[in-house]
């Protein structure tokens, strides 16, 4: 495992601290936070928070922001003590689309000791900028006996590399956010690892993760628990709200309502709120389908199953228009089941699961090893 990575920013499959902890998901229009603590070693759900980050810069719920790490870090502090967090460890998600992943094919022969340098080389191609400007951490996939991971001949003795890649300004910019917190921080984790911790169980086949955020939508194909692509669509539920309020003339805030309460299954008289959404979906699902076909024929695998989340996943209709679109189960996530928690909270925690991925990935890092 490369050592490249500073304390703050420790390997994505490192060692984990066990107690009482809090994840914290900043979005670019909100922070979802998670405490939970371990007893009898399982996840018990203590408490958890979101809130907008538009009321900081005077906008609409929902708005995209650029805050800068100052007012980032009292909206961090906002939310911990609105949670009455009982606890200053902590882990932060670095959102998807500020990390490059990606997999490298190496020969087998490589020995352990020269696999650093040669990886350094050989991601220079696959990143666009100087690689002393990231910070680069990788892992070794473990070879399965008999099966083929790459779609050629397992004669050919390959190694795959899942690397990961961070811009430097990124990495201090969060350091800017979290140190006026004065939480402890014990790692920042790239989303999509985090997602995969929470959203998936013993799934044997390809999955496709959907996730919606208000300025994103990020797909990842994961295999066997190992991240095997990652795509980026710079579309998400800001941009449909923003469409609907720039086509009627009306305030985001409206715009907002009316595509939460009508979606793709408007009445009539709102016809054009879902034509406005479709838009977007169409775009997206067309990607993502593209994403999944690329994968299947490279790797002669099918994609069985999509599991969507991110807040803006749940507009109306728009799981039934991605089972039409991958012919195959489409289902929401359900990170809070990766925790126990009262019977009555049952409901709401599903309703809301979809939003909580990060933050719930991040915390359940923090209390497994």
């Amino acid at each position: 495992m490369s050592n490249s990575i500073s304390e703050f920013f420790n390997s994505i499959f490192g060692k984990a601290k066990v107690g009482s902890v809090i994840g914290i998901d900043i979005g670019s229009a909100s922070i979802k936070a998670v405490q939970a603590k371990l007893v009898d070693g399982k996840a018990i759900l203590e408490t958890y928070g979101a809130l907008s980050l538009g009321t900081y810069n005077k906008t609409d719920h929902g708005t995209v922001t650029n805050l800068e790490p100052a007012v980032v870090a009292g909206a961090v502090v906002d939310i911990v003590n609105e949670m009455k967090s009982s606890t200053a460890t902590a882990a932060f998600v670095l959102p998807s689309q500020n990390a490059l992943v990606f997999i490298l094919e190496l020969p087998d022969a490589i020995g352990e000791s020269e696999l650093p340098e040669v990886v350094k080389n050989e991601a220079r191609s696959h990143i666009p900028v100087a690689i002393a400007d990231v910070t680069l951490d990788w892992f070794v996939i473990p070879k399965r006996e008999g099966l083929d991971l790459v779609g050629q001949d397992p004669t050919q003795n390959k190694k795959e590399i899942l690397v990961v890649a961070v811009l430097g300004d990124t990495v201090k910019r969060f350091q800017n956010i979290i140190m006026p917190t004065k939480l402890e921080s014990q790692f920042l984790e790239v989303e999509i690892f985090s997602a995969v911790r929470a959203v998936l169980g013993r799934e044997l086949s390809p999955v496709l993760l959907i996730d919606m955020g208000a300025s994103k939508t990020k797909l990842t194909i994961v295999e066997y628990g190992v991240v095997w692509h990652v795509h980026i669509i710079n579309k998400g539920g800001a941009d449909i709200t923003q469409s609907i309020a720039t086509s009627k003339g009306i305030t985001f805030a409206r715009a907002e309502e009316l595509k939460i309460t009508h979606g793709l299954q408007s009445t009539p008289e709102f016809s054009y709120v879902s034509d406005l959404v479709r838009l977007s979906t169409d775009y997206i699902l067309s990607e993502a389908n593209s994403v999944v076909l690329e994968y299947e024929k490279k790797y002669n695998k099918a994609v069985s199953k999509v599991i969507m989340y991110g807040g803006s996943s749940r507009i109306k209709g728009f799981a039934q228009e991605a089972e039409s679109a991958f012919r195959c189960d489409v289902t929401y996530a359900e990170p809070f089941n990766k925790m126990d928690s009262p019977e009555f909270l049952a409901p709401t925690l599903k309703n809301i699961g979809p939003e909580f991925v990060g933050a719930i990935g991040a915390a359940l890092r923090l209390l497994r090893s």
